[in-house]
């Protein structure tokens, strides 16, 4: 995740995102440089427009979000209608042994 961050970073401070800018980032940041992933970071980004990368993302996450089932709400309602109806059920069995 810190390689995605620092092409961000470089990209927001609108540097060139090159294994040299790269390796600086990350060093400042304390972490431990793998080469390869560095290599590979800058490989994948070429050609990419990552303003527009960020605008997909931010018009996807809204939609994703509004997609999603909130947890835990609906479920706790359909188990209060269930334990309402078996608790009816019980009662009404109750009276029925009652009035025989």
């Amino acid at each position: 995740m810190e390689y995605i961050y620092t092409a961000m970073l470089l990209h927001k401070a609108g540097k060139e995102i090159n294994e040299a800018n790269a390796k600086a980032v990350l060093t400042a940041a304390g972490v431990k440089v793998d080469d390869a992933r560095v290599k590979a970071l800058v490989a994948a980004l070429q050609g990419i427009d990552i303003e527009e990368a960020i605008k997909k993302a931010a018009v996807a996450a809204p939609v994703a979000v509004a997609a999603a089932p909130v947890s835990g709400a609906a479920p706790k309602k359909e188990e209060k209608k269930e334990d309402t109806k078996k608790n009816d059920e019980a009662a009404a069995a109750g009276l029925g042994a009652l009035f025989g």
